[in-house]
């Protein structure tokens, strides 16, 4: 009978010392539990226009009960480790974290030579008569921009052309960035977790496409979104989300990695692929589908289409405030450019009304060939639905004009009057209409014009102006000023 109960105790604390084991390592140090992208169960990207992008990666693990140390691997390089968390889904008051830390110190041919620094190593060369490697017992003494120097035997020696062979990797380098967290694990059961961070080098812009008719007053436009992933990690099969908005950052982080990128486009789907919604002060664009979102890789997705969008052609020529500081007797300005503008609403009623992300307009139209040509590209702001969209094309090639002041009064301390020609000539086939902007400083007001004019506010004098096929029409107008 005491034979029987010593043997019940002796299994018991085997059991225990074998229970011990699984929590605890040697010297009573917490069980490691090694997860990586295999685990994996799902991903998620909140991508934003300021180089940031919030990453919610799902993990099933298999944790020991009790304390444990859990190593998260394949997260990206460019991680702001500040700004990361983790939860279970399956047991949130189960699963509690004590600490949490960031390992970055990646394994290179350099940080292992440091390492190795005052260790024994072996250095192998190839005997050039016998074709036989040599092995040679060796101690790095140093490792600097000069090269190694070590000892073999009593002699020291650096320069040596065999390759180093070290007997194991340190234990504080790793082959990837890894998030490490000390855990209280209170279920037998495996955790749905779910790892939450910031992270540098993931950006996304607005890319449209403008096809202008013959006329000029209609346009077919096409967007797209561009995502450039530079953060040192792939998502595959990523729920994918989008915010448009200027975001506040405080800009104490290290800049991400400079790397390589690869294009790829994706075919445009008729129905959308975003679901739009508003997010605080910005809007938020849902991709509809999973997608896969490579390391060093720019991908397009269609966001919008809409044809027969009404637009308005402008020709603008712009004055300046100094023109109104000082007499110039005679001429200010010859053959001064005149800037060609395409204007539309962006309202429901002209197949649009949806909020735009800022990005690039590239616009094209056809030529004679029906070929379509580039005719100019304007970055926009975001718009909001029932805002105008404004495109700057560039600067009219047959259209200009000569600006000189005729007359400089000084009628008081404070007061001014001056008079101004504007030779506006137009060497294309068909009449146009050019908007001419006056910014005059001060109070103001028009004493004599040739054309009518308005006061598009306080300090804009505004005129429009029609110019005959291959004509020329003068504009002059006498101002008071007082500033």
């Amino acid at each position: 009978m005491r034979v029987y109960a010593m043997r019940r105790m002796i299994t018991a604390a085997a059991l225990v010392a074998a229970m011990a084991h699984q929590v605890w390592g040697a010297g009573g140090e917490a069980a490691i539990t090694t997860t990586t992208i295999a685990e994996q169960t799902g991903v998620a990207v909140t991508i934003y226009n300021s180089n940031l992008g919030l990453v919610k990666d799902l993990r099933v693990l298999h944790l020991s009960k009790g304390r444990s140390e859990l190593r998260f691997m394949d997260v990206a390089t460019a991680i702001i480790p500040a700004s990361v968390h983790i939860r279970s889904l399956s047991d949130a008051d189960g699963l509690n974290v004590l600490e949490q830390n960031y390992e970055y110190d990646l394994l290179s041919p350099q940080k292992l030579m440091d390492k190795y620094v005052g260790k024994e190593v072996k250095l192998y060369q190839k005997n050039p008569y016998s074709e036989r490697e040599e092995v040679v017992t060796a101690t790095l003494l140093s490792n600097n921009n000069n090269g190694p120097v070590y000892k073999i035997g009593n002699e020291i020696t650096y320069g040596y052309p065999g390759r180093v062979i070290f007997p194991q990797l340190p234990e504080s380098l790793i082959a990837s960035p890894t998030l490490v967290w000390l855990l209280e694990n209170d279920r037998e059961k495996p955790h749905t977790v779910e790892a939450t961070y910031l992270t540098n080098g993931i950006n996304w812009r607005a890319d449209y496409v403008m096809t202008l008719n013959e006329r000029d007053d209609t346009a077919d436009l096409g967007g797209w979104v561009t995502i450039t992933n530079n953060s040192g990690a792939t998502y595959r099969d990523a729920a994918v989300k989008l915010v448009a908005g200027d975001v506040n950052r405080v800009r104490d982080e290290v800049p991400p990695r400079a790397a390589g990128r690869a294009m790829l486009m994706e075919a445009a789907a008729r129905a959308p692929q975003f679901r739009e919604e508003g997010l605080l002060e910005y809007h938020m664009y849902t991709l509809q589908r999973p997608s896969t979102i490579k390391d060093n890789e720019s991908k397009q997705i269609s966001l919008l289409s809409a044809a027969g969008i009404p637009v308005r052609k402008e020709l603008l020529l712009s004055g300046a405030s100094y023109y109104y500081q000082e007499g110039y007797s005679g001429d200010i300005a010859k053959k001064q450019k005149v800037g060609v503008y395409i204007e539309l609403d962006n309202r429901e009623k002209n197949h649009l009304g949806m909020p735009l992300p800022k990005g690039t307009v590239r616009v094209y139209k056809k030529d004679g060939d029906a070929s379509l040509q580039f005719v100019g590209e304007d970055a926009i702001d975001h718009t909001p639905k029932d805002e105008k969209v404004r495109i700057k094309l560039g600067e009219a090639f047959d259209v200009v004009a000569d600006r000189k002041q005729t007359d400089w009064k000084k009628r008081a301390s404070d007061s001014y009057e001056a008079a101004y020609e504007i030779s506006i000539r137009n060497h294309k086939k068909e009449a146009v209409m050019v908007r001419v902007t006056e910014p005059v400083p001060g109070d103001w007001q028009v004493l004599n014009s040739s054309h009518d004019y308005i006061k598009a506010d306080s300090g804009m004098l505004e005129y429009k102006v029609p110019v005959a096929a291959d004509g020329e029409t003068k504009l002059t107008y006498r101002v008071l000023m007082r500033y």
